[in-house]
């Protein structure tokens, strides 16, 4: 009876019927049987019949058949499902990170960069149905990974984000790194179409000013989502490298321009968010996983395959027994 299900579970109330049925045939078992009154049993040699004894086998071979005749309405069945063409209406997303020196202040654990690589690759895994692209910035800016369906690509390439003093021009240059991503989304014919835009710090660099770049997204119908990462107050920042190299930290107000942010946001219908631990960051990529939501329509076909005809046949059988033998075996003149 593995994987079978039933069509009309409500006939197995019928069994409840079933020892009422029994209760009946004992109690008029005598009446259904012919009977001789004698005064006197002192003439008869009584030995008992192996036939009468079984004869009560008959009725159960008729419960019997009604069992079956009840699991037979019940229409067991067993089902195989079947997809075909899922059809995606995913959304295309575009993760803009500040690679700037200031990433490595350790307020989250090891350190922002850290931090975030771990849950944005999170992130990924969760958005199985969309394409999602990295640019990363600083005092400039590039894309690091297009736009791709290839979460495998875009996750090597999260786990690759390093601070390289000297390879992007020191700085926070927001509308730069805005702006590029925009770029990589601006020819989508994705049905939504999302920047998420963190950064740690405020726009002291660049060509591009970031309201600028928020009106151009906004054209584009791109919605951003802007995290400012850090804690309130003071973070352990790099201020240096001793003469080994190693980074010198030095505990540094943390200045976020929120005001900034939060207009970016609002300008093209996203959100801001301030992450200022690392379960905080962890929460805030699981609201926007829960208000960027992927639309999917996928036709299941149903094959159904049905089981009553053996308990049918069973029951046909039994009942087919019962009367044979009663007009055989049990045929009686009385």
């Amino acid at each position: 009876m593995k994987d079978i299900t039933f069509l009309n579970p409500e006939m197995f109330w019928l069994f409840a019927a079933l020892p009422f049925a029994i209760a009946w045939y004992v109690w008029k078992r005598r009446q259904q049987t012919a009977t001789l009154t004698v005064s006197s049993l002192n003439g008869f040699k009584v030995k008992p019949s192996l036939l009468a004894r079984l004869k009560p086998v008959l009725f159960a071979f008729r419960i019997l058949a009604l069992g079956c005749i009840i699991v037979a309405l019940a229409r067991p069945r067993t089902v195989d499902i079947n997809s075909k063409n899922p059809t995606v209406r995913g959304i295309d997303i575009v993760m803009a990170v500040d690679v700037s020196g200031s990433m490595m202040a350790r307020d989250l654990k090891p350190d922002r960069l850290e931090a975030l690589k771990k849950v944005a690759a999170r992130f990924v895994d969760g958005r199985p149905n969309d394409r999602i692209g990295l640019v990363v910035y600083a005092g400039e800016a590039y894309t690091r990974v297009p736009v791709t369906s290839d979460k495998q690509i875009v996750k090597e390439a999260i786990r690759g984000i390093k601070y390289e003093d000297g390879v992007l021009a020191d700085g926070t240059g927001i509308g730069v790194g805005l702006a590029t991503a925009i770029n990589r989304l601006r020819d989508s014919k994705a049905k939504s179409k999302v920047i998420i835009l963190l950064t740690d710090g405020e726009n002291n660099t660049g060509q591009i000013d970031p309201r600028t770049a928020a009106d151009i997204a906004k054209e584009y119908k791109i919605k951003v989502y802007t995290i400012g990462v850090g804690t309130n107050g003071n973070a352990p920042f790099p201020v240096g490298k001793d003469a080994r190299g190693k980074l010198v930290f030095q505990n540094v107000p943390v200045t976020i321009d929120e005001k900034l942010m939060k207009e970016i946001a609002q300008k093209t219908d996203g959100v801001y968010f301030r992450a200022t631990s690392n379960s905080k960051l962890q929460s805030i990529y699981d609201q926007i996983n829960k208000l960027e939501t992927t639309e999917i329509k996928e036709q299941k076909f149903y094959n159904y395959n049905e089981k009553f005809r053996p308990w049918v046949w069973a029951a046909f059988g039994l009942l087919l027994v019962e009367v044979v033998a009663r007009k055989t075996l049990y045929r009686s003149f009385i």
